[in-house]
């Protein structure tokens, strides 16, 4: 069963079509990522399925036609997106964010909050360590893994992430993709964008390639990942004719 299913998304920027046509499909407990280089429309097709900017086409959440729909709504839903740039509150403390993603839950007097917090401190020690500690003064990477644990706490039955590997270093990205490794085990559905094609494609099922707004090729995860194309124009490795020649 699909949890989520897109079909003919066009994204539009005034009379810019930064996505077009658009379809794709995250399982039941699937790790999908969606790969290409700056400029895409990766980022814009996230925004798309979440309402953020003008579309048309059908998006679909277990089984129910999302229309005029607010990321507030999504997320009450089950529909969870870290955004690019973390949207944190800067001069508020660690754990009063992680607690803000769980907002909702609380207003419906939810049992297990403080229960999750403690799992999110489970999966990031680090953020543990900094609980009382203003989230503006953090390193950029424990920004993300914050971001990622405020998006935890609302208990995602899909979790969207945008770009988290962004400016980070390479060691702080093996991390966060050990951590979705993890959530994947624990059977949460992932949907990433991700210009670290090699990590995104290690971590996912399926994946996606995104070309000027349209789709270019589709497969599973580890097929993409030894495909010449995507070898060649995404990971930073030329082919051995190439090599050779």
């Amino acid at each position: 069963m699909s949890v989520l299913e897109v079909q003919n998304l066009t994204v539009r920027y005034g009379a810019v079509e930064a996505v077009r046509n658009l379809s794709l499909s995250v399982g039941a407990g699937e790790a999908i990522t969606l790969i290409g280089p700056n400029g895409a429309g990766k980022s814009s097709t996230l925004k798309g399925i979440v309402g953020l900017v003008n579309t048309s086409g059908t998006v679909r959440y277990q089984e129910q036609t999302l229309a005029r729909r607010s990321p507030e709504a999504l997320a009450t839903q089950g529909l969870v997106m870290v955004p690019e740039k973390r949207e944190l509150f800067a001069s508020m403390e660690v754990e009063d964010n992680l607690l803000l993603g769980a907002f909702t839950r609380f207003q419906r007097r939810e049992k297990g909050i403080r229960e999750d917090l403690e799992r999110v401190y489970t999966l990031f020690p680090r953020l543990l360590e900094r609980r009382k500690q203003l989230a503006g003064t953090m390193s950029g990477g424990e920004q993300q893994m914050l971001a990622i644990g405020r998006a935890l706490m609302a208990r995602p039955k899909l979790l969207l992430l945008d770009e988290p590997s962004l400016g980070l270093a390479p060691l702080i990205v093996q991390e966060i993709f050990h951590i979705l490794g993890q959530l994947k085990a624990q059977g949460t559905p992932i949907l990433v964008v991700e210009q670290n094609a090699r990590m995104a494609l290690k971590l996912a099922d399926r994946g996606y390639v995104l070309e000027a707004g349209e789709l270019v090729m589709e497969g599973r995860g580890q097929d993409l990942l030894h495909d010449p194309r995507v070898i060649e124009s995404y990971l930073g490795i030329r082919t051995k004719t190439e090599a050779g020649s």
